[in-house]
């Protein structure tokens, strides 16, 4: 298959030599940047765990200057993407819920004593309210904004080319990235085809939601929210 893939640069380079090697055209086009925020006040510690929800959340804090600090503690992941994130960045304890946020928030109350602080490494940007549901079950989440995910302005212009030329299906990895995409095919009236003619492979449901409310007529949402099931979509 023809296919644009939108996830920012540095996992989409990684995710589209997958593809390519099964044989697929790959077109990259991130339409998110990632912008660490440097030293970012993480308050005082100690924290019963740190909790993360991105693959992008580890190597923010990767150069912090008490990076030493931090890896003294165990990291609660949502999936192995994040968990293998944490891991590359020197964390020794790490476990992953394999999920979304809802099994993240189990997995903690499952492993950690009610009344503990966690530290939650997170983007200016969230799926989901963990702290809160936490808070709810006796914890106390202390929410750190450690990077933030930056829109492009436009559709960059191999992804115009692409999708001018004939492109078979785009994959969707964010909910965020799913609107720009559909805002900026529909400012450049690539709307119907963009949009109606395709195939979008999609994360989970709510990634596919802007999706199919701007008129994609094609949305296939992977059965669980990580990488190795959306590709599975794929023909």
């Amino acid at each position: 298959m023809r296919l644009l893939l939108t996830r920012p640069e540095r996992d989409a380079e990684r995710t589209a030599a997958v593809l390519r090697a099964c044989g697929h055209t790959v077109t990259v086009a991130p339409l998110l940047g990632v912008q660490v925020i440097p030293d970012a006040d993480i308050g005082s510690g100690p924290w019963a765990a740190i909790l993360i929800t991105s693959a992008n959340a580890a190597p923010a804090v990767a150069r912090h200057r008490r990076l030493a600090e931090l890896r003294q503690s165990r990291v609660f992941a949502v999936g192995e993407r994040s968990a293998a994130a944490a891991r590359m960045a020197g964390f020794a304890e790490v476990v992953s819920a394999d999920g979304n946020v809802a099994d993240l928030a189990r997995l903690v109350a499952e492993r950690v004593g009610p009344g503990e602080t966690l530290l939650y490494l997170a983007g200016a940007q969230r799926s989901g309210d963990l702290a809160g549901v936490l808070h709810e079950r006796g914890f106390v989440v202390r929410t750190i904004v450690v990077y933030r995910a930056v829109a492009a302005l436009g559709l960059p212009h191999d992804a115009m080319e692409a999708l001018k030329g004939g492109i078979d299906g785009v994959l969707h990895f964010s909910r965020r990235s799913a609107e720009i995409y559909a805002s900026a095919v529909h400012t450049a009236a690539l709307g119907d085809n963009a949009l109606k003619g395709l195939i979008h492979f999609c994360l989970s449901a709510q990634v596919a939601e802007p999706l199919a409310q701007a008129g994609a007529a094609d949305v296939r949402v992977a059965p669980e929210p990580v990488e190795a099931a959306l590709l599975a979509l794929i023909p």
